[in-house]
């Protein structure tokens, strides 16, 4: 037993040299390229709109605010100032949103925003990305990359195409740091000891996002007071809570995998997902020594037949907000699809770990 579990920890720290790496490079390589791009952009757009100030900044070799959807899809959160004539509401009405609602109606004219805000007091995700949409195909008319960069126009996000090869959102964003939303107030749970208190305080202390992007219901459509509110984004906090351990190699495992494999008709999977199955992982393995490179097999395992179950059972919870169902909205054909994908890769890895070589 021991020995199969060495070989196949062999096998997947060859893996993570071989494929994981190289995957690493070329997508920091795109990065580069496509931040040139989104830079001149933005530096466009602010030219003509002083509120919009570009937040896209390299610190440590990482872009702030660069989200990887996959190896041709990036998000970029465009952080706006002055968020503090607002309360920030979130009463568990619409999952995975909140709203911004003026703190006292003569408050109005006080704020940066002033035209955005609704008759009741609302701070409108919709009406400021309306703008900033309208920005943005100026800027790209106007940008020194103009000939490599076009609007993706069938949708109310911004959505640059860049050398008709990558895709990148630019999403306009507000930084909430040291308040922690209602819908998240269950976590930590009581009788799990991971993360421990001061990783809990670290991960308050981030905070979160509200993100102006499309919310939508159950039933798809998009009612007035969604088009309103704000999703909420905990990237950074998810961030931290993978830090020590062979976590974060597991999940660069985790996405080279899904990268060359399961990426299926009907987008089912994407690297959000993955990154979530890891913080359930850490909670079944609270404790440190589970996350030993010895122990990079088992986890592994255990997060991509928790992966399966999920497609089966089609739903997948958000971490911090179990209520928001991440497979919402995608079609039940192609969840079936990747369960059957993922159940072949699964027991190709766990039966036969030398065939990493070829995955």
């Amino acid at each position: 037993m021991i020995a199969a579990q060495a070989k196949l920890v062999y096998h997947l720290n060859k893996y993570y040299q071989e494929k994981c790496q190289s995957r690493k490079a070329a997508i920091s390589k795109t990065i580069r390229e496509v931040c040139k791009v989104v830079s001149d952009v933005l530096k466009e757009v602010e030219v003509q709109e002083p509120r919009f100030i570009s937040s896209l900044n390299e610190m440590d070799n990482r872009f702030e605010g660069l989200e990887v959807i996959s190896p041709t899809e990036f998000e970029v959160v465009l952080y706006l100032n002055q968020m503090g004539v607002f309360n920030f509401v979130d009463d568990g009405s619409l999952p995975g949103c909140a709203v911004l609602k003026l703190s006292d109606g003569r408050k109005r004219s006080m704020s940066l925003w002033v035209e955005f805000i609704t008759a009741s007091g609302y701070l409108s995700a919709r009406k400021i990305r309306s703008r900033f949409q309208t920005l943005v195909a100026q800027a790209v008319d106007k940008c020194s990359y103009r000939d490599v960069v076009k609007m993706v126009s069938d949708t109310s996000e911004v959505k640059l195409r860049i050398r008709d090869r990558y895709i990148v959102q630019i999403t306009p964003a507000f930084k909430c740091t040291g308040i922690w939303p209602r819908s998240a107030a269950h976590w930590p749970l009581p009788h799990i000891p991971w993360p421990g208190p001061n990783r809990v305080a670290e991960v308050k202390a981030e905070g979160f996002n509200l993100l102006s992007k499309e919310c939508y219901s159950l039933n798809g459509k998009q009612s007035s007071a969604e088009s309103d509110a704000w999703v909420l984004q905990f990237g950074e906090a998810e961030n931290r809570l993978l830090l020590g351990g062979c976590r974060k190699k597991c999940l660069s495992v985790l996405k080279t995998l899904r990268d060359r494999h399961l990426e299926l008709p009907g987008t089912p999977l994407n690297n959000y997902h993955m990154k979530t199955l890891v913080s359930y992982e850490c909670e079944k393995h609270p404790r440190e020594s589970d996350w030993d490179e010895n122990n990079l097999g088992d986890r592994l395992n255990g997060i991509l037949l928790q992966l399966i179950s999920c497609l089966q059972c089609r739903r997948c919870p958000h971490y911090f907000l179990p209520t928001l169902d991440l497979f919402q909205g995608k079609p039940h054909s192609a969840l079936e699809n990747a369960a059957k994908q993922t159940w072949r890769l699964a027991r190709e890895i766990l039966t036969n770990p030398k065939s990493l070589e070829k995955l």
